[in-house]
């Protein structure tokens, strides 16, 4: 059994993020003042009284708009709350119930689902608000008086909550599941790639630059296995990012490739490798991760004979540092190619997480040296003793040498390419560190 889901909803601008975040332990949610700035569902793993369930945060609910943007934030909303176990409705104390507030409630007892009302912003101790009374004529209940900043009352509304779920199950865990994270620029396509794995429009997909903020996570299983896709806000030029929301935006594009098993770094066809998505590529490399090279929008390109393996020629120039990874042409318009990801992410996963053993790694080391000697430098003749594996994703290898002075890059590299025609380890960086005899720890 799965388990139980809490979604947290309201208006715009009620502290349903701060919440969020409160309730789960971690910044995961961005928070500004600014309306809007939530837009798809986030999701995150939360306890209480040792019970593990997910709670989801969705953006402010305009009942009345038809601002594009709003519209797919409502429709993320009302997604959320038919998945959901229990509702958590959020408003405010400063404004009172507002229309707006009795139309979202209106909303919810139509659902016919478990709600737990919150009156958020109670950030003062001692006496209750007497304002907290009004909430009453939202017909939900008894409202909690909670403070997202301060935490006030956080408990009595899992309390709440916990009322509510299933009974007690052996819950899914996460262990076997592999993360993936869909990275790139604005607009290369990868909400629309995280849309069509799952078949549902589980993020907001639209020709504006900018709209996916949050790095939204969302469980999926297949015949392939168990994943978790992270759809990633797109990464511009430093120069450019001058919203700070955006800032915000870009960090958890990063902290989601730190986080993840396997990077897929989408480019775009029609425009091929530019600078930006060497540096995105960049991040994903230095960070050690297993990666796909997604050429997406592959249905727009004009082709003739030979013109995929052309580009992809052109796309392994042009990010010469990961020409490890293999390259995929897809797309997510059409689903053309797409069944295939799952394969390459599964290898690529299993070829970072590889380990090999001192004995293999010291016979293809013997026979390196015996096809390329260790180079010299004035009379000193650089000797390799041994190599071992000391880590995996990436894996990490150890060499024991006598200078590391005299262990040139290139002859690194040479080792590092023998190990991988032996080993395979396609996808994935090789990290090697040089350690020199009688060198400390």
């Amino acid at each position: 059994m799965s388990k139980p889901l809490v979604a947290i909803v309201g208006r715009p601008n009620v502290g349903k993020s701060m919440l969020f975040n409160k309730l789960c332990g971690q910044r995961l949610s961005i928070v500004e003042d600014t309306p809007g700035v939530t837009r798809d569902r986030l999701y995150a793993e939360c306890e209480w009284c040792g019970r593990t369930f997910d709670i989801v945060d969705t953006g402010g609910i305009e009942p009345r708009t038809d601002n594009e943007i709003l519209l797919f934030m409502r429709e993320q909303a009302l997604l959320a709350i038919d998945a959901a176990d229990v509702i958590i409705l959020v408003t405010e104390i400063g404004t009172g119930v507002t229309a707006a507030d009795q139309e979202v409630a209106n909303m919810l007892l139509r659902a016919k689902k478990p709600v737990v009302l919150a009156v958020n912003k109670m950030d003062a101790t001692g006496a209750t608000d007497p304002g907290i009374y009004e909430f009453y004529a939202l017909g939900l209940g008894d409202p909690i008086a909670v403070s997202a900043v301060h935490g006030h009352g956080t408990g009595d509304l899992l309390d709440a909550c916990l009322e509510h779920f299933p009974p007690a199950d052996a819950d899914e865990t996460d262990v076997d599941s592999i993360r993936v994270a869909v990275i790139g620029k604005p607009n290369v396509g990868k909400s629309s790639l995280v849309n069509l794995i799952l078949g549902e429009k589980r993020v907001i997909v639209s020709d504006v630059a900018g709209t996916t903020r949050d790095a939204v996570d969302t469980r999926f299983e297949n015949k392939y296995g168990k994943y978790i896709f992270v759809d990633t806000a797109g990464i511009r030029r430093k120069s450019r990012v001058d919203d700070r929301v955006e800032k915000f935006s870009v960090l958890r594009a990063k902290l989601a490739i730190e986080r993840a098993d396997v990077c897929l770094i989408l480019i775009d066809a029609r425009e091929g490798v530019t600078e930006q998505d060497t540096k995105i590529a960049g991040l994903a490399h230095e960070a050690g991760k297993a990666s796909v090279i997604v050429v997406n929008k592959w249905d727009l390109v004009e082709k003739e004979t030979g013109t995929m393996e052309r580009m992809r020629r052109e796309v392994l120039r042009d990010l010469s540092f990961m020409s490890y990874a293999p390259v995929l042409f897809i797309s997510a318009l059409t689903g053309q190619r797409t069944e295939r990801l799952f394969e390459l992410i599964n290898y690529v996963n299993d070829q970072s997480a590889m380990r090999i053993t001192t004995g293999m790694l010291n016979n293809v080391l013997a026979d390196a040296q015996a096809r390329v000697q260790p180079p010299t430098d004035k009379g000193r003749r650089l000797k390799i003793y041994y190599m071992t594996q000391t880590g995996v994703k990436p894996p990490c290898f150890v060499v024991f040498c006598n200078s590391r002075e005299l262990f040139h890059f290139s002859y690194q590299r040479y080792l590092e390419n023998q190990i991988r025609a032996v080993f395979g380890l396609e996808g994935t960086p090789i990290r090697m560190r040089i350690r020199q005899k009688g060198e400390q720890e």
